[in-house]
């Protein structure tokens, strides 16, 4: 008890200034956790402590609150609307991954069949922490490349769910042929699955709206706890893993209006948990190993990220620009902390031996470690292969965004408006069919789209229709009117804010119903007057008397 009280204390004052060190350099809390778990096995001399079943049930609670919280964001809605980003990116990008994978492991490095497909469908999988962290700051989740990304991280995060169900069925050691085995397991799905949708959906959501009426954060709080908890329980006795029916626990919140409260509400627990996690991940690693075998670590490291990046990229350059296609390959050719649970199940399962076990973690966490300084260079590396490559070719949509401004134009009158719109703290995304410009304001940190927006898909895109304001300073008068026009087909109530520079953009758009026009010679007479009118008249005075 002592030992484990010491553990617990040293891991929280260890993984608290780690990861405030980490967090100034932008790089994943996840590697601090697993350093954390590292570093204090050999410092405290605690290897006994590796298989603590105090740890491993807080471990496994983590995951049973990240795959709730994935639940959340794949909300049958969401996964409805970028079907074809999920479904046929999601599939191609695992399926041949996983396949060239395993032919590698089988016939290059020997591995017995059960092992080689444990290996691929792991190294198959990338890391969703660290990937859309990225993305979300730096607001290239709306680019093509970042939708196509967010788009396969949600599958994989989706085939998570029957690879830890094929690793139960792998891990049946009854004598039932594996025909009854597969078919009593999909009768098992289609029953939890039905139950969850039919009854817990009415079950949580009246739970919910009760707490929620309440008023009580501790009752609703509780709510939410049972509700995961409960639909855990629920799919493990059903011969399912506790995660299965946090998942689909999420997924039916995310289809209610407590969706927001539950997530903001949730995640403080699901952070301590997963970082209890990646702690007994960092215990697991063994320095020895790594010693002996760094030469293969390390080969096996970049021949991973080499696969696949190439294998990603062609499966994606048949619908997509080599551009789009390559920066999406280079973000996802790390492997993800699911593979870690992959192969701790395994190794716990005596699926795989626990030597390999051991390489090809440090093959995860090693690529893991190494991504958040790689992936913000995407763009600079894809340069290297790929002429005239630019940040974006096209808005897909933006995701749920309301009262946002939009300045269409980037030139030096779009740059002061942004500047000013910093100053006041409003939310604000910029449109600009000039590459040049869009990456200068691309490289700047701003949320920028390349595209022409008198085009109604770009109108759209952007959600104008739910705009707070609306602002043109572009230069070209006809542009300024058709821009104009198509954005008051879309929303005839649009606030649209134009520059008019003389008297034949006023002469342009004089038959368009503009709410706000900024007369460019009118305003700079205001302006002259106004400082006059600010001067200090004494000089004036003065100047009267020594006329008289």
């Amino acid at each position: 008890m002592d030992k484990a009280l010491l553990f617990i204390v040293a891991a929280l004052g260890l993984s608290t200034f780690v990861n405030l060190i980490l967090k100034r350099f932008g790089i994943s809390l996840i590697i601090g956790y697993i350093f954390t778990g590292t570093f204090l096995v050999y410092a405290l001399g605690l290897q006994e402590f590796r298989h603590s079943e105090a740890l491993e049930g807080a471990a496994e609670f983590g995951i049973v609150f990240l795959m709730f919280t994935i639940g959340l964001e794949v909300s049958l809605s969401k996964m409805n609307k970028m079907k074809r980003l999920i479904f046929v990116n999601g599939f191609l990008q695992v399926g041949l991954n996983s396949v060239v994978l395993f032919l590698f492991a089988y016939y290059l490095f020997h591995l017995d069949f059960v092992s080689a497909l444990i290996v691929s469908l792991a190294f198959a999988l990338s890391s969703t922490a660290i990937v859309l962290t990225y993305l979300k700051n730096s607001k290239e989740i709306h680019t093509p490349y970042g939708q196509r990304a967010m788009g396969i991280l949600i599958f994989q995060d989706l085939a998570v769910i029957p690879i830890l169900i094929l690793l139960g069925v792998l891990s049946n050691e009854s004598s039932q042929p594996l025909s009854e085995i597969l078919f009593d397991t999909a009768v098992s799905a289609v029953l939890v699955l039905g139950l969850l949708f039919v009854f817990g959906k009415q079950l949580f959501t009246w739970l919910l709206h009760f707490s929620a009426s309440a008023q009580t954060d501790e009752l609703f709080m509780s709510s939410v706890l049972f509700i995961v908890v409960a639909a855990s329980y629920f799919a493990h006795a059903m011969g399912f893993t506790y995660s299965l029916g946090a998942f689909v626990a999420g997924m039916i919140i995310a289809e209610t209006k407590y969706y927001h409260k539950v997530e903001a509400d949730i995640a403080p627990f699901k952070d301590i948990l997963l970082g209890t996690f990646f702690i007994l991940i960092g215990m697991q690693i063994d320095l020895g190993v790594f010693a002996q075998n760094y030469l293969l670590v390390l080969s096996l490291f970049i021949g991973v990220l080499l696969v696949k990046t190439v294998v990603t990229f062609l499966a994606l350059r048949v619908t997509d620009s080599t551009d789009t296609a390559f920066k999406t390959a280079v973000s996802l050719s790390q492997v993800g902390e699911f593979a870690l649970v992959i192969f701790s199940i395994a190794s716990a399962s005596k699926l795989i031996d626990d030597d390999l076990a051991g390489i090809a973690m440090l093959v995860v966490i090693l690529s893991m470690v190494v991504t958040p300084f790689l992936i913000p260079y995407t763009q600079k590396f894809v340069s290297l292969f790929v002429k005239d490559a630019h940040y974006i070719e096209t808005v897909d949509d933006i995701g749920a965004v309301k009262d946002h401004i939009i300045i269409c134009g980037y030139g030096r009158v779009g740059q002061y408006v942004q500047q000013h719109l910093d100053m006041y703290g409003y939310d604000y995304i910029i449109v600009d069919n000039n590459p040049k410009l869009v990456k200068k304001a691309l490289d700047e940190g701003l949320q920028a789209y390349l595209g022409d927006m008198s085009k109604t898909a770009i109108i759209e895109a952007l959600h104008a229709k739910d705009a707070a304001a609306i602002i043109l300073t572009l230069d070209n008068p006809e542009m300024k009117a058709l821009i104009s026009q198509k954005v008051l087909d879309v929303n005839p109530q649009a606030n649209i804010i134009v520059q008019i520079a003389s008297a034949e953009e006023r002469q342009a758009l004089k038959d368009i119903k503009i709410l706000n026009a900024v007369d460019g010679e009118i305003e700079i007479a205001r302006i002259l007057v106004e400082r006059v009118m600010q001067c200090d008249l004494s000089q004036k005075k003065k100047i009267d008397k020594n006329y008289k």
